[in-house]
């Protein structure tokens, strides 16, 4: 008997079980963009309340050529064929510049709509992938919780709320979504059809991203594919057939509805063919379709750049920054900026010096961003020093739970004892 854990994990059996499991309930979702009325406790919902989009830079991002301290010179020592020069940076404040492959971020930084957030960590670091990001996850850095920080605040917050109160566009269900009572719904990407059809399933999926990207007169609706699989995340303590039963349920059910509505939505705004860009494409179609959403989750991946890292690393955040770009444009046309806000974070940053592959290997602490609405812009967090290091490593200043109780409390609007078990203090970055 498989547990819990390996079933969530399992990407298999969580997208697939759609197509082996019979639907045993018989249930509808109420019109999405029409709200759920029906519902017994109404709660504060994405239709017309605050949002968060949280964004993981997926593999370790390294934070020190992210938001590069130029004027160091024990940085130049520790890098000398990696180290970025003050020519090639977007310039922030004396000694620290922004990585010139994000020049939208550097606008909206100068326009207060950017906040930097340095030195960000957890006490007592690992630097495994599948451990560290489960400490972000969960919220918990000794990662014994069963439950993630977002799914907390689904529980504690969002009583009687819609299945569809958090989405995540990825591949399996982040364990950030793990709940008691709502974790929210996983909808799979094109890429997981792919592996799990193949042929007509992949190019349904594809046509259908496809058809969201292009001009607004080249789609008919009417032939745009439904959805071949979406999944839901895990409610702690119900059975492994329950839980099946429930991920046949409603996977399919939410999954056409979501895209239904995404569907709806045509935009002006040029979005590339990159998988951040999609995802962020679909979110923004999401929320001009009143979606009750007040959490998305989107994955970008790639940035465990142990070797050749100058150019894929600044390729990264290229991408990154025009995913953002065209993202914050669409929310503009919208009317939807002033609700919307981008939290990045990544499991960890990288060593301070450069491997003999032209590579940075794991690290501690790494910078992240809160972008948009909502922000008040601007350096917070002190920059870590280049040679005080903990086994060749940054030190952390500012505890991870402090950028999730900020945000809780400064724009989800919840008390974050509750979610983070624990008070951690805040910083200024919300206004």
């Amino acid at each position: 008997m498989k547990t819990r854990r390996e079933f969530l994990k399992s990407t298999v059996l969580g997208a697939s079980a759609t197509w082996t499991v019979p639907l045993f309930i018989e249930r509808t979702f109420a019109d999405l963009h029409a709200g759920a009325k029906d519902l017994a406790v109404q709660a504060v919902t994405g239709k017309d309340d605050t949002i968060l989009v949280v964004l993981q830079l997926a593999g370790g991002n390294d934070g020190l050529n992210t938001v590069v301290p130029y004027l160091d010179d024990a940085y130049h020592k520790a890098r000398p064929r990696l180290a970025k020069k003050e020519k090639d940076l977007i310039r922030l404040d004396d000694g620290v510049g922004l990585n010139s492959s994000m020049p939208f971020l550097g606008d909206l930084y100068g326009d207060g709509g950017l906040a930097v957030v340095r030195g960000v960590g957890y006490p007592n670091p690992n630097r495994s992938h599948f451990v560290s990001t489960s400490v972000w996850e969960t919220g918990d850095p000794n990662v014994k919780s069963n439950t993630g920080w977002l799914g907390r605040y689904f529980d504690n917050a969002c009583s009687g709320s819609d299945p569809t109160i958090g989405i995540s566009l990825n591949k399996t269900q982040p364990e950030a979504f793990g709940a008691m009572k709502n974790p929210g719904v996983c909808l799979s990407t094109p890429e997981l059809y792919r592996w799990i059809h193949g042929g007509g399933e992949q190019a349904e999926a594809e046509r259908f991203f496809e058809s969201l990207n292009a001009p607004d007169d080249a789609v008919d609706g009417a032939s745009i594919a439904e959805p071949a699989v979406g999944r839901v995340g895990s409610i702690v303590g119900e059975s492994n057939l329950e839980f099946l039963e429930r991920v046949a349920m409603d996977a399919r059910v939410s999954s056409k509805k979501i895209l239904e509505v995404a569907a709806k939505h045509r935009t002006k705004v040029r979005y590339d063919g990159t998988p951040v860009s999609r995802s962020l494409n679909m979110v923004a179609r999401m929320i001009a379709g009143k979606m009750p959403t007040r959490v998305y989750y989107v994955s970008h991946g790639g940035f465990d750049t142990h070797n050749g890292q100058i150019n894929s690393h600044d390729r990264l955040l290229g991408q990154l920054d025009g995913a953002l770009k065209s993202f914050f444009q669409d929310l503009r046309e919208q009317g939807n900026a002033d609700r919307v806000t981008v939290m990045t974070f990544s499991e960890f940053g990288r060593r301070v010096a450069e491997n003999a592959s032209s590579g940075t290997d794991h690290g501690k602490a790494s910078c992240l961003f809160v972008a948009g609405a909502g922000v008040k812009g601007g350096l917070y967090g002190t920059q870590p020093s280049l040679t005080d290091l903990s086994q060749g490593d940054l030190k952390h200043s500012v505890d991870f739970r402090q950028v999730y109780a900020t945000l809780l409390e400064g724009w989800l609007r919840t008390d974050p004892e509750a979610v983070l078990r624990g008070r951690y203090g805040k910083l200024g970055f919300m206004g």
